[in-house]
């Protein structure tokens, strides 16, 4: 029997529709809700993510505004313009949108975003609270992850789960969120070079891919036949294969990777119809052949990317109601 798909688009609307009016409640008590992101130099990816975030935000009556700096700002020009920001009790919530130039320590930005108005879940202290059970809030797309799994396996409690992936931003709090949540999991930390890998995912119960291994290796591809540097074409397979699904798993897939539709016979890869590669979204898991194995499965698209943008607009929630 062929898996069931847990529905990111669906649970995002529903928590988008209980944060609306969260939303209302404060506007009503005359706290209305700010999210303000800060944007330095111009990034087309960036561009994208912030009319996204606007749109987003206004649809359940979060006010939102998106502060443009010049990309050759100084760093503590940029500091400053956050710390002010930071400082404005009208401000519910503040991003820092990436990528920011080179000459520009993004983490030292970061620092200047207090942990209360840190709607991301970036900030140390934040990181640092998910390690006794959670703070006010904790990284977007790890509490997307594992408001999915809920959904799909309310109870957890000592089951293997087995986290591919150990990134500060994904990996690492998963695994953690695992094991503070009631119903803790028992967990197992693996990576993209974890030797034998299958063996460890064949016997997990619940398993979270999320390394994002398709989407490292064609950057790096690129950037070195744009450097003018002989390159194979890399092996864009994804990093868990259908055999290495345990029978009935429950399968997170966060990783997004957007890589080549395909490859011509001279080996380049294939062209849209504007003569820009043609790409294709997937995940770590090779998603048609872990149907036939998993019982609940996340897409790529439609899964945690979803939900990961309605967990930002609740951290924004959250932070509005404990507001300073």
């Amino acid at each position: 029997m062929a898996a069931t798909i847990i529905d990111g688009k669906a649970a995002a609307k529903e928590i988008k529709q209980q944060l609306a009016a969260e939303a209302a409640e404060l506007r009503e008590a005359g706290r209305p809700v700010r999210l303000v992101a800060v944007q330095v130099g111009h990034d087309d990816a960036s561009e994208y993510y912030t009319k996204m975030q606007a749109r987003q935000a206004k649809a359940i009556g979060i006010d939102y505004q998106l502060v443009e700096l010049p990309a050759e700002i100084s760093q503590d020009e940029v500091v400053g313009q956050v710390l002010k920001l930071d400082a404005d009790s009208s401000v519910s919530g503040l991003i820092l949108q990436m990528p920011l130039p080179r000459h520009i320590n993004a983490a030292a930005v970061q620092l200047a975003i207090s942990p209360e108005k840190d709607v991301e879940g970036m900030h140390p202290e934040n990181l640092g609270r998910i390690l006794t059970g959670g703070g006010l809030v904790a990284p977007c797309t790890p509490m997307a992850a594992m408001e999915l799994l809920r959904r799909a396996c309310p109870e957890l409690s000592g089951k293997e789960a087995v986290v591919v992936g150990r990134s500060t931003i994904v990996g690492k709090p998963i695994a953690l969120m695992l094991q503070y949540m009631e119903n803790s999991a028992t967990v197992t930390v693996c990576h993209s070079r974890t030797k034998d890998l299958a063996s460890h995912t064949r016997r997990a119960e619940v398993l979270i891919a999320a390394t994002g291994l398709s989407q490292g290796r064609w950057t790096r591809y690129q950037q070195q036949r744009a450097a003018g540097k002989d390159a194979e074409r890399p092996d864009l397979s994804p990093l868990i294969s259908a055999d290495m699904v345990a029978e009935a798993a429950v399968v997170i897939d966060v990783a997004t990777n957007y890589i080549p539709a395909g490859f011509d016979e001279s080996g380049e890869p294939l062209k849209a119809d504007r003569g820009e590669v043609a790409l294709k979204s997937v995940g770590d898991v090779d998603f048609e052949g872990a149907m036939q194995r998993a019982s609940a499965i996340t897409p790529v698209p439609g899964g945690v990317g979803p939900v990961t943008v309605a967990m930002l607009l609740k951290n924004t929630i959250a932070c509005a109601k404990a507001g300073r």
